[in-house]
């Protein structure tokens, strides 16, 4: 590249800069806030756009970024509709027919589960946990008293009851950008849904096999970090579509302290996973500067 052409693109790429900064400014997004782990919280620099650490004994907020900020979640979904059929307490052990009803008409995603095919709601609970499968999750929704509308509403009437005033369920899958929700009030959702021991078995087992029309299929969680010896993960949830980003929540246990870790939209296949090790190195490099706090 010649010199002149050289300087206009560094000239060029300072504007984009720029303009970039002022919309982030003007919108008031982009800075992490912390209030516990150390002075220098503003080094930790993440590439998802929200970001939340809360210390689960006290409900401190460690680390904060667009904490408020309601958005898109994919199929972080998925732990409300968990939550809804254990609240509901349907037969697990009833066994459910994959409906052509259950495609993804909105974003065309694949799935191995064949329309005719039978499992029982426990089976379709651990793929749509563990591996995020989307048709398992439409089809939970579906077969839900009164259907999927029933089971919408309900999904946003849990979300009230338990304080989640920033979100808004429209689907069992998490496949619609209707599905949004907050930092803060993820942080709400994890809190209820770790309280279920099969909710926490399900989104962190590593990997599993199903029986479907004679044949075995096998699928693995979509959180590697569940396979890590470095991790001590009590619940899990991966996420994405292209409105949502990569998202990731998790239920950890890092530095002897139980944590809330929620990530969305990070930019990158990666990057969500990078950004919850930058966490977690972190969060043991200043654990001897972090007191455990009291809930207030």
């Amino acid at each position: 590249m010649h010199s002149t052409e050289g300087r206009h693109l560094h000239h060029l790429e300072k504007i984009v800069a720029f303009v970039a900064l002022a919309a982030m400014l003007a919108l008031g997004i982009g800075f992490a806030q912390a209030k516990g782990p150390a002075k220098d919280a503003d080094a930790l620099f993440l590439r998802s756009s929200v970001a939340l650490v809360q210390d689960v004994a006290s409900g401190e907020t460690l680390y904060a970024k667009n904490l408020d900020a309601a958005v898109p979640i994919a199929s972080i979904t998925k732990l409300m509709t968990a939550l809804v059929i254990l609240q509901h307490k349907l037969d697990l052990a009833q066994r459910v027919v994959i409906s052509d009803e259950d495609y993804d008409t909105l974003k065309g995603t694949r799935s191995r589960l064949r329309p005719g095919a039978a499992f029982t709601r426990d089976k379709l609970m651990l793929l749509a946990l563990m591996s995020s499968e989307n048709r398992a999750a439409a089809a939970l929704g579906r077969t839900f008293p009164g259907g999927t509308p029933a089971f919408v509403a309900a999904m946003n009437e849990k979300a009230r009851a338990l304080g989640m005033s920033d979100s808004r369920f429209v689907d069992a899958s998490g496949l619609s950008p209707g599905n949004v929700s907050s930092a803060k009030d993820l942080a709400r959702l994890i809190e209820a849904a770790h309280r279920h021991p099969m909710i926490r078995e399900y989104s962190t087992r590593e990997s599993a096999t199903v029986s479907m029309l004679g044949r075995e299929l096998g699928y693995r969680n979509t959180n590697g970090l569940v396979r890590s010896v470095n991790w001590e993960i009590g619940l899990s949830k991966t996420g994405y579509i292209c409105e949502a980003g990569r998202c990731l929540v998790m239920h950890v246990r890092v530095a002897s302290r139980e944590l809330i870790v929620v990530l969305l939209d990070s930019w990158g296949k990666q990057s969500r996973i990078g950004d919850a090790n930058r966490i977690r190195k972190w969060l043991e490099h200043h654990a001897a500067k972090v007191p455990a706090g009291r809930r207030s």
